[in-house]
C-alpha cells in the first residue's frame, strides 16, 4: 500500500468521506483522534501555530522530522495560522463556516480568549461538531490545569497497580491514556455526526484524559454499598499467568481455563501438576505459585521463547517477547495490511500504520504522510 499525495487517484471512499475536520490540537490525544477520522475518509486539515505542534520537537533519530509526529498525524493536510493575528483568525472563521468538525486541546479558559469557543463558532455554523480535549474536563477545581498522559496515569492509580506488589509505582510507557482518549474522540465525534443526520444540529463533545484514564479502569472502579473502600482491586491472575524466562528470551503465558492449564502441563511435561487437585483453579494456582513456578521455569529453560511459542501453538495462549521492530515484517501484520509504505517529501519512503479499522465496503483512502509545517497553507488560503 503506497501513496504519494493527499488525494490519490481512485482512492476508495471511507465511511466519513466528505466530512471536513479542522484539527487545532497538539501532542497525541487530539491529533491521533483526528487521524482515526482521516483513516475513515475524513478530510482533515491540521492547523498549527507558527512554532508548530510541539510534538515535532520530540527526540527522534530521523534528522528531518519527529518519528512521533509522523506516526500521530498521517493522512492530514497542514497549514499555519496565528490565531492571535486578526487576519489569520478571520481565515479560521471562514474555514469553520464549511467545516463539519473542529477539534482542539486548549485548556477551558483559552478558547474564549482566542475567539474560538463553542458559542462563537456554532453561531457561525450551527451544524459544527465541536470537540474539546482537556486534561481534567470542563468543570471542577482542576479544569484549567494542563493534563498529560503520565500525570493522569499516576493520579488515577494506574501506576500504583502497574508496579510490583509492595514496590514503587511504575509508569506504563506507550502513552496509553492519550491513545485511548484518541479512540474516545473518534467514537464521540462519529456518534455526534450520526445524531446530526437526524437533528440537523451540531453539538459539543468533551473528551478528557481523566475520563479516559478512569474509563480504561472500569473493571477496577467498582465500589459496592457497604463494601470497604480499601480492598484489593488488582486484576492480575497471578501464579502461572505472566511473563516467564526461557532458555533464550521471555514468553508470556495465559493458562486460566482448565483446558489451557492442562495443555500447558502436557506441553511442558509437568503432567503431575495437571492432576493435582491443589492446582485445579486459577485461584488455587495463584495461592500455590511458590510451588508451581520453580517447576515451570525449570521446564521452560529447555527451549528458547520462540520455540515454546511454536510448540504451544493454539493450545496455550502465549507470545514470545518481541521488539516493536519485529512487527514490521511479522506475517500476521502483513496479512492484515496494518503496516503500509508512505512517501514523505523530506524523510523519503517509510513504513508505518496504514489503517486502524477494517471496513469491507468502504475501506477508505490509502494513507499519506503527515504534513510538513505549513505545507498546504497557501493552497488552503487560495481556495477560500
Amino acid at each position: 500500500m503506497e501513496s504519494t499525495s493527499p488525494d490519490p487517484a481512485g482512492a476508495a471512499r471511507g465511511p466519513l468521506h466528505g466530512i471536513r475536520v479542522l484539527d487545532l490540537s497538539a501532542y497525541i490525544a487530539g491529533p491521533y483522534g483526528c487521524t482515526l477520522l482521516a483513516d475513515q475518509g475524513a478530510d482533515v486539515l491540521k492547523i498549527e501555530p507558527p512554532g508548530g505542534d510541539n510534538l515535532r520537537q520530540y527526540p527522534s533519530t530521523l534528522p528531518s522530522e519527529s518519528r512521533a509526529f509522523l506516526g500521530v498525524n498521517r493522512s492530514k493536510r497542514g497549514m499555519v495560522l496565528d490565531l492571535k493575528n486578526p487576519a489569520d483568525h478571520a481565515v479560521l472563521l471562514r474555514l469553520v463556516r464549511d467545516a463539519d468538525v473542529l477539534v482542539h486541546n486548549f485548556r477551558p479558559n483559552v478558547p474564549k480568549r482566542l475567539g474560538i469557543d463553542f458559542d462563537q463558532l456554532t453561531a457561525i455554523n450551527p451544524r459544527l461538531i465541536y470537540c474539546a480535549v482537556t486534561g481534567y474536563g470542563e468543570s471542577g477545581p482542576m479544569r484549567d490545569k494542563a493534563g498529560y498522559d503520565q500525570v493522569l496515569q499516576t493520579m488515577t492509580g494506574m501506576c500504583a497497580l502497574q508496579g510490583k506488589r509492595g514496590g514503587p509505582p511504575e509508569i506504563i510507557y506507550g502513552s496509553v491514556v492519550d491513545y485511548y482518549a484518541a479512540a474516545l474522540l473518534a467514537a464521540g465525534v462519529s456518534s455526534a455526526l450520526y445524531e446530526r443526520e437526524r437533528s440537523g444540529l451540531g453539538q459539543f463533545v468533551g473528551v478528557s484524559l481523566l475520563r479516559a484514564a478512569l474509563t480504561m479502569q472500569s473493571a477496577r472502579l467498582i465500589w459496592a454499598d457497604g463494601e470497604s473502600l480499601d480492598i484489593g482491586r488488582d486484576m492480575r491472575s497471578g501464579g502461572v499467568t505472566g511473563i516467564h524466562p526461557t532458555a533464550d528470551g521471555h514468553i508470556y503465558i495465559s493458562a486460566n481455563t482448565p483446558r489451557f492449564w492442562r495443555a500447558l502441563c502436557e506441553k511442558t511435561g509437568l503432567h503431575a501438576l495437571a492432576e493435582d487437585p491443589r492446582y485445579d483453579t486459577v485461584r488455587k494456582r495463584a495461592e500455590h505459585a511458590a510451588e508451581i513456578l520453580p517447576q515451570l521455569h525449570e521446564a521452560l529453560a529447555a527451549r528458547p521463547a520462540m520455540a515454546w511459542e511454536a510448540l504451544f501453538g493454539d493450545e496455550v495462549p502465549s507470545a514470545a517477547a518481541r521488539r516493536i521492530e519485529d512487527m514490521f515484517e511479522h506475517p500476521q501484520v502483513l496479512a492484515e495490511g496494518i503496516v503500509g509504505t508512505i512517501e514523505h517529501p523530506v524523510v523519503g519512503r517509510y513504513h508505518g500504520v496504514a489503517q486502524s479499522i477494517k471496513f469491507g465496503r468502504t475501506p477508505g483512502p490509502e494513507p499519506f504522510a503527515a504534513p510538513m509545517l505549513g505545507q498546504h497553507t497557501d493552497e488552503v488560503k487560495g481556495k477560500l
